[in-house]
């Protein structure tokens, strides 16, 4: 029976023992009417034809093994008759499985990183019930957050603790950056402050000691903390957990209560937590301050819409009960109006999640295009294979082969060369992934993701491996089968694929290569020359050459007032130092880290602006040229009056006339009184919080006019020296002997500015990749076609060239034949990626989408690409001898 019919009984079975059982039937009749032509009655015919087939039933049990072990045994003779061919072409099998293996490796490595990054959910108990309450719309921009996570301030989670009907238990948790080692040798790691139901309510058990409960809230003096299993083993040598395990935490010896299992990683995608301790409620908390995430278990028979709804009742008296009392009542009035909503939270957050969402998406559309231009390639070598075996094919019709048993045939070819470029791309794809992996990575912040093999990237894999095979295997397979036996051996070595009508399948697919490669080369240029533009830009200050050194006095308890006196003297013992041209403190790294904004009413206009307070050496160190008025002094304190150097866009903004001695007036919030500053100078504009954002308003203050209740026990100096290294170790030597309990730490300003770059980064890298690797398959697709094509009109070319033809015309003529092909697939290539850089058109920074000098470099570059590979089978062609190409004839 036919194979068609057994591979859809494996669906329709019933339909299957219909027809066996009608087979029977027929045969049966047969032996009942060949017995009564031979003189028995009807009822004796009946009676011998049963006993002869014996149990109905059992026949058709029979039948149907019998069926279903020569279908076997016919589809292993038809992977033995495969294996046998591509043995005899070895160039053919590994260009097809090289190349099936590019496509879908490059496929299943982005589809495995989407899989780590929004897919996988949380490993912990349950994750599908698990959810995270926030703010509906954000805080907007109301106090400060501490991190991108921190939804709530401590008083507000107080009050959800108290209130969480829909939930069984509910946990707060943010994240921090705690030092850990011995002061002379200390560094950040990830830390988790949580609360204590955090590991019972994830349902987090230990791998070894205790974990973290609500017996161990309480004092803000950290005690005790967690470990990750990754710490344990690689910081603690994996030492058994006993009552006097300890680590040196924020200066401090705190006590390790056990060890997390080596499959939780904490809360956040891509990052994995060295410590955590537990939280702890100050006397009298900031109402402003937004510190934590807060998630909850459901409780059964609650859903996220139900949970939404409790929420949102419970808003109004919530947000009124803990709203803070020192900004504007508008402010404080649009605070109470926030209201409360659950979100489902199995798949934690993820910061690779928000920030590459669109990129990586984009990367699985590119790796797409580039395995279509694959299957273009392939199903061109394969129906150049079939043209090769076209006298073969037509032995086998005339020997009585059924066409569809020859489809069976390629397919199973087509098949076993996707199955095999399938698992060659699997493997590929395990370094491609962890190549993306480290792509998104950055020098202070490495990305930690578990990109192993799962359920979901093998069925990925195993569907583009499908897809693959049906899209390259099948149009040749049913093209060869459609053979004509007596035209195919008549034909000879000439080929029944010669016509020129019969070409337009291979050169359409060429066009459609040639088309598919511009909007890669497109798409490429865009996001390298997007890069180069970002990584070249003039941000109007000193980048190269400075170095960030946090320092952190807490452990010597000075007293607030004092703090500015102590960064004065810290700032002039760095100026002092050997290779140190210039330093400066500032409350803010520009371009590398969070921002800080007031706001402000000036000459009747008002707004927010980005503030930022400096030592009066902050100009000088970063080469900010000061372009009227004076710079800051010593003499600047809070004493004096307040005063205040603003950009060109701030005087644009807010000022009228003359800048100098205008007064600006700083409206109240929490820690900030109102306060009014007097313009002494201005400065060009410079950028403050990312290369990608356009030039703010921007003012810059004393630091030694920062308000004492904001002022904090720790200082960020911008130090200014040609040799980052040794001046590090300078600085190092010399406060690790005057103050043996004061934390550093250092950090490379330009290579921190090229870390917020990681997402342009990546994009141009594996953008370029696939666009030089669509230009390689062009070549390689172009060539076989031309190479296919110049071998079917080898007899034409012959006869022309013996009727006269010069070199150069035959050259010509292949030549106008890749034009053509150029032409149309160049044309069709520029409207595709012309859409598509619209839809990407938000990724690029200086640059539009329809950019004419990326576009023509494009054209130009797949031009010389073509006419490369088109050169070598012409000339080849043009050498030919006509003797030899009429010989056939």
């Amino acid at each position: 029976m036919a194979l068609f019919r057994r591979l859809a009984g494996l669906f329709s079975r019933s339909r299957v023992e219909r027809e066996i059982e009608l087979e029977l039937r027929e045969h049966m009749q047969m032996r009942i009417d060949d017995s009564v032509a031979q003189g028995m009655s009807r009822k004796e015919a009946e009676r011998t034809a049963r006993l002869e087939f014996g149990n109905p039933a059992a026949m058709r049990e029979r039948v149907s093994a019998e069926d279903a072990a020569l279908g076997l045994d016919g589809i292993l003779r038809d992977v033995r008759y495969a294996l046998r061919g591509f043995a005899k072409s070895p160039g053919f099998v590994f260009v097809a499985i090289a190349t099936l293996a590019l496509g879908i490796g490059a496929n299943t490595a982005v589809f495995e990183l989407l899989d780590a990054v929004r897919l996988r959910s949380l490993p912990i108990a349950r994750p599908d019930e698990l959810a995270e309450l926030r703010i509906v719309g954000g805080n907007h921009g109301i106090g400060i957050n501490e991190d991108n996570y921190s939804t709530f301030t401590t008083p507000m989670w107080q009050e959800i603790r108290r209130h969480h009907d829909p939930f069984s238990s509910v946990f707060a948790w943010h994240t921090e950056e705690p030092m850990v080692g011995k002061l002379s040798e200390t560094r950040h790691v990830h830390g988790l402050e949580v609360s204590g139901e955090f590991f019972s309510v994830l349902g987090i058990r230990p791998w070894q000691g205790r974990l973290l409960g609500i017996q161990d809230e309480g004092s803000c003096e950290l005690s005790k903390i967690v470990v990750s299993y990754p710490f344990w083993k690689s910081e603690m040598g994996g030492a058994p957990i006993t009552p006097e395990s300890t680590l040196m935490v924020n200066g401090k010896t705190v006590q390790v209560l056990g060890v997390t299992p080596p499959s939780f990683f904490g809360m956040i995608v891509g990052q994995q937590f060295a410590v955590a301790y537990p939280t702890c409620t100050p006397s009298n908390p900031r109402r402003e301050y937004f510190k934590y995430s807060v998630m909850g278990r459901l409780k059964p028979g609650w859903n996220i819409a139900q949970a939404t709804g409790y929420l949102a009742s419970l808003s109004p008296g919530l947000f009124a009960s803990v709203a803070p009392t020192d900004y504007d009542a508008a402010t404080i009035q649009l605070f109470k109006s926030f209201k409360l909503e659950a979100a489902p939270a199995g798949a934690g957050i993820s910061p690779l999640r928000e920030h590459y969402d669109s990129s990586l998406n984009l990367l699985l559309a590119i790796t797409g295009l580039v395995l279509l231009i694959a299957c273009a390639n392939l199903a061109n070598l394969m129906l150049a294979r079939a043209s090769v075996r076209q006298r073969e094919v037509a032995v086998r019709i005339a020997l009585g082969a059924t066409r569809g048993r020859l489809v069976r045939q390629m397919l199973i070819e087509s098949g076993l060369l996707a199955l095999i470029g399938a698992g060659s791309g699997i493997v590929l794809a395990q370094p491609l992934s962890r190549l993306l992996v480290h792509s998104l990575g950055t020098s202070q912040s490495p990305i930690q993701l578990n990109v192993a093999m799962d359920w979901r990237v093998l069925l990925f894999a195993a569907a583009v491996a499908a897809i693959t095979c049906m899209v390259f295997g099948t149009f040749p397979a049913l093209r060869s089968a459609g053979v004509d036996p007596i035209t195919a051996i008549r034909s000879g070595e000439r080929g029944v694929y010669g016509s020129r009508e019969r070409f337009s399948v291979q050169r359409t697919m060429v066009v459609v290569q040639i088309a598919i490669s511009m909007v890669l080369l497109v798409g490429a240029l865009l996001f390298v020359r997007s890069y180069r533009n970002l990584m070249t830009l003039d941000p109007g200050m000193r980048v190269k050459g400075i170095t960030i050194a946090y320092f952190d006095w807490d452990s010597l308890h000075i007293k607030p007032e004092d703090q500015e006196d102590f960064k004065r003297q810290l700032v002039a013992e760095v100026k002092s130092l050997p290779g140190v041209e210039n330093a400066a403190v500032t409350s803010n790294t520009p371009l590398t880290g969070p921002t800080w904004s007031h706001e402000v009413h000036v000459d009747g206009n008002e707004g927010s602006i980005r503030f930022t307070y400096v030592s009066p050496s902050y100009l000088a160190t970063m080469n900010i040229p000061l372009l009227t008025g004076r710079n800051f002094t010593d003499q600047d304190t809070n004493h004096a009056p307040l005063a205040v150097i603003v950009n060109q866009m701030f005087i644009r903004r807010f000022l009228k006339g003359q800048p100098l001695g205008k007064m600006v007036r700083v409206m109240p919030e929490p820690q900030y009184p109102e306060r009014v500053m007097q313009v002494i100078g201005t400065i060009p504009d410079t950028k403050y919080n990312d290369l990608r954002i356009a030039m703010e308003p921007m003012a810059f203050v004393p630091v030694a006019q920062t308000p004492v209740t904001a002022d904090g026990p720790w200082a960020a100096v911008m130090i200014a020296a040609t040799n980052g290294p040794t001046v590090i170790n300078e600085v190092r030597q010399r406060f690790a002997a005057k103050y043996p309990q004061m934390i550093l730490q250092f950090d490379n300003y330009e290579q921190d500015v090229q870390d917020t770059l990681v997402g342009d980064r990546m994009m141009a890298m594996l953008s370029g990749f696939f666009g030089v690797l669509a230009a390689i398959l062009v070549i390689v697709g172009l060539y076989g076609v031309l190479s296919y094509l110049l071998a079917q009109r080898r007899n034409e070319i012959g006869i022309r060239i013996a009727l006269g033809a010069r070199r150069g015309q035959v050259i010509g003529l292949v030549m106008r034949d890749t034009a053509k092909m150029l032409a149309l697939g160049v044309a069709a290539g520029v409207v595709f990626a012309l859409l598509a850089g619209h839809a990407a058109s938000a990724m690029l920074f200086g640059l539009k989408a329809w950019d004419p000098l990326t576009l023509g470099f494009a054209v130009l570059l797949l031009a010389a690409v073509a006419i490369g590979a088109s050169w070598f089978p012409a000339s080849r062609a043009s050498r030919l001898d006509p003797a030899k190409a009429l010989r056939t004839e």
